[in-house]
């Protein structure tokens, strides 16, 4: 079984030897890469580690797959790709303080676009999201995932779906990084229900500033829990 580490890296090696092939085949915008299969076959690997290599590539805008055509490489040129394959193949995973200040400049705008643009379906969603979250808390039971759930709702609310999928993105890591690091355990959920409360309060008046607000307020301790860490 590979670490996450080893598993990243041999993923990093794969994507590597795409992009080797890309130059050494001179292959340009709309041109079409070998199969999953002659791929797997030239890198020694398994399909299904070429398909996540395409797959993140695919999801950085470097390759197109078309199905029942193949991969294809996307609209842009040499250089450009050489140089975002290799930022790519940089990247580290973010830290517990990068997720949250990602994830707190995300909700301020997305709580205020949801009080500009939630729908009455919306409104329910957000509803049901909060009555899970406090009937866990309440029961005494771990409620990070309904807390979150809440969350998500807010982001789909806000109507933008590049910010709901970053959210998505980073959902994971969070709920990874809440158990590492004992958030939860701070005895604030229950407070966590009157901000729930007055956030979705907030965007069902239909008021923007305040939802920003109540979401600011919402996310102080944790904040400043994430800058205590060593």
């Amino acid at each position: 079984m590979l670490t996450k580490y080893e598993n990243d890296s041999f993923h990093n090696k794969i994507i590597s030897n795409i992009r080797d092939l890309i130059n050494l085949k001179n292959l340009e915008p709309g041109d079409k890469l070998p199969s999953e299969r002659m791929l797997s076959e030239k890198f020694d690997v398994s399909r299904s580690s070429v398909r996540e290599a395409i797959q993140k590539l695919e999801f950085y805008g470097l390759l197109k797959s078309i199905p029942q055509s193949g991969t294809f490489v996307a609209n842009i040129g040499v250089i450009a790709m050489n140089g975002m394959i290799e930022d790519i193949l940089r990247l580290e995973d973010p830290d517990f303080k990068s997720l949250v200040e990602t994830r707190i400049l995300l909700e301020l705008k997305t709580a205020r676009l949801a009080a500009l643009r939630r729908t009455d379906k919306d409104l329910v969603e957000l509803k049901v999201a909060l009555e899970a979250y406090e009937e866990k808390v309440l029961n005494g039971e771990d409620a990070v995932q309904e807390d979150l759930l809440f969350h998500l709702a807010i982001a789909k609310a806000s109507g933008n779906s590049s910010m709901n999928n970053f959210m998505l993105i980073i959902i994971p890591e969070i709920i990874t990084n809440f158990a590492k690091y004992h958030v939860c355990d701070k005895g604030l959920a229950h407070e966590g229900i009157k901000e729930h409360k007055a956030i979705f309060e907030a965007i069902e008046m239909g008021n923007p500033k305040l939802a920003k607000q109540k979401m600011k307020e919402h996310f102080k301790v944790l904040y400043q829990y994430c800058y205590n860490l060593k």
